[in-house]
C-alpha cells in the first residue's frame, strides 16, 4: 500500500509535467464556493507554485458541469482520482493517509502528497528522486501540512477522553490561533452586506478566498524556505557535533558547535532515536554549547536540551543556585570565572569564553 501511494504521487507529478509542457495556455483549477477552509486555500496555492499552473484561473463552484471543465479539482466533486487530477476527500470511502502517518488527508494533504516533491525539487533545484527532496517531503508534511489535514477532518491533537480522565484543562485561551482558524477568520462575517447580483457576490467571495490562499501560502512558503535553506544545511553540522560529543564529555552529554549555533533540536532528537534514544553508554545530550557570534572573541552560551522539541522543560536545568545570577555573582555561586548570566528558569546561560561555558557544563552534569 505504501509503495502504491508513493507511485501514485510520482506518476501524478510526472503526468502534470507532460501536460504543462503541451497545454499551450493557462489551466483551470476548481474548488467549492461558499465558506472556505485552510485545506483548499493551501491546495490552490501549492498548485500555483508549479509551472503547469502559473497563470491558472480559479472556478469556485459546486456545479458538476462547471467542475468538469476544470483541469484540476480540489476539495469538491466526491472523487479522488489522480489520473484525472481530482483530489477530494469527503467521500465516505476515503481513508488515504500520507506514507507512515495516521492522519486522514484533506485536499491540502492530497495535493502535497502528489506534488510536494515537485515543489521542493523546484526550490532546491534538485531531482525529485534526490534524498534531500524525500527527507524534506516528509518533514514538511509532519511540520505543516498534517495539522491542516487533522483540522479539516476534525482530528484533535490530543485524545480528549484521556485529557478529561486525567483532569487536564487548558490554563488559558490561545486565541484559537491555528492555521485553520487563521483562514477561517478571513471568511465574510454573517452580517456583512452581500450584493443582490449573484455574479458580483461570487466575485466578492472569491476575492476573500484569494486573500486567504495567499495568506496561508505565505506561511507554507516560509516553512519551505526555512527547511530548504536553514534546516537542511544544519543537518550535517549537527551530525558532526553529535559524533564529536565524547571529545567534550566522557559520557557524551555535551555537544559543541564551534561556529554560530544552527537549528539543532530536530536533528539531535532524530540522531538519538537512531541510536535507540541514547548514546553509546546510556547518556543523552544534556547541554549544547555555541558562540553568540562567529567571531574569535565571542561570548559563549550553554543551553539545556528540552525533553522534547516544543517543551519548556529541560532534561537537566542548570543548577538552581545559579539561576538569575549575573556577572560576579554568577562567578561566586558557580565557581567558574567569566560568568555572564543564567536565566531564571535555568534553561540557558552564558560565559565570556568557551572554556568557561564548558566548565559550567561539567559542573552542571555533575550536580
Amino acid at each position: 500500500m505504501l509503495r502504491r501511494i508513493i507511485n501514485m504521487a510520482e506518476n501524478a507529478a510526472k503526468r502534470l509535467k507532460m501536460e504543462g509542457s503541451s497545454s499551450g495556455g493557462s489551466v483551470k483549477i476548481g474548488t467549492h464556493n461558499g465558506h472556505f477552509h485552510a485545506d483548499e486555500a493551501l491546495a490552490v496555492y501549492m498548485l500555483r507554485l508549479l509551472p503547469t499552473y502559473h497563470g491558472s484561473s480559479l472556478i469556485r463552484t459546486r456545479d458538476p458541469a462547471l467542475l468538469e471543465t476544470c483541469h484540476t479539482v480540489v476539495d469538491v466533486g466526491g472523487e479522488y482520482e489522480p489520473s484525472r487530477n481530482r483530489y477530494d476527500h469527503h467521500q465516505r470511502t476515503f481513508t488515504t493517509t500520507f506514507p507512515d502517518r495516521a492522519t486522514k488527508l484533506s485536499s491540502a494533504g492530497l495535493v502535497y502528497m502528489h506534488f510536494g516533491k515537485a515543489i521542493i525539487a523546484q526550490h532546491l533545484q534538485k531531482s525529485e528522486d534526490s534524498p534531500e527532496v524525500g527527507l524534506l517531503w516528509k518533514k514538511l508534511y509532519e511540520s505543516f501540512i498534517e495539522a491542516l489535514d487533522a483540522h479539516d477532518n476534525g482530528i484533535s491533537s490530543y485524545d480528549s477522553e484521556q485529557l478529561a480522565a486525567a483532569g487536564i484543562e487548558k490554563r488559558f485561551s490561545t486565541g484559537n490561533f491555528t492555521l485553520g482558524a487563521m483562514v477561517g477568520r478571513l471568511n465574510p462575517n454573517w452580517n456583512d452586506p452581500v450584493s443582490s447580483d449573484p455574479v458580483v457576490a461570487q466575485a466578492d467571495e472569491d476575492a476573500k478566498f484569494y486573500i486567504a490562499s495567499t495568506r496561508i501560502g505565505e506561511e507554507f512558503s516560509r516553512d519551505l524556505a526555512y527547511y530548504c535553506n536553514a534546516w537542511l544545511p544544519a543537518r550535517t553540522i549537527v551530525q558532526d557535533a553529535y559524533q564529536n560529543r565524547f571529545q567534550h564529555d566522557p559520557e557524551g552529554r555535551v555537544m559543541v558547535f564551534s561556529g554560530l549555533s544552527v537549528p539543532w533540536k530536530d536533528h539531535l532528537y532524530t540522531l538519538e532515536e537512531q541510536e535507540a534514544g541514547e548514546s553509546e553508554n546510556g547518556k543523552k545530550v544534556l547541554y549544547v554549547l555555541y558562540p553568540e557570534k562567529p567571531v574569535p572573541d565571542a561570548k559563549w552560551r550553554i543551553q539545556c536540551v528540552p525533553v522534547s522539541k516544543d517543551s519548556f522543560q529541560s532534561r537537566k536545568p542548570l543548577p538552581e543556585p545559579w539561576r538569575g545570577a549575573r556577572d560576579a555573582q554568577l562567578d561566586e555561586v558557580s565557581g567558574v570565572p567569566g560568568g555572564v548570566f543564567v536565566h531564571a528558569s535555568g534553561f540557558i546561560g552564558g560565559n565570556k569564553t568557551f572554556e568557561g561555558a564548558k566548565a559550567l557544563a561539567e559542573k552542571a552534569c555533575a550536580s
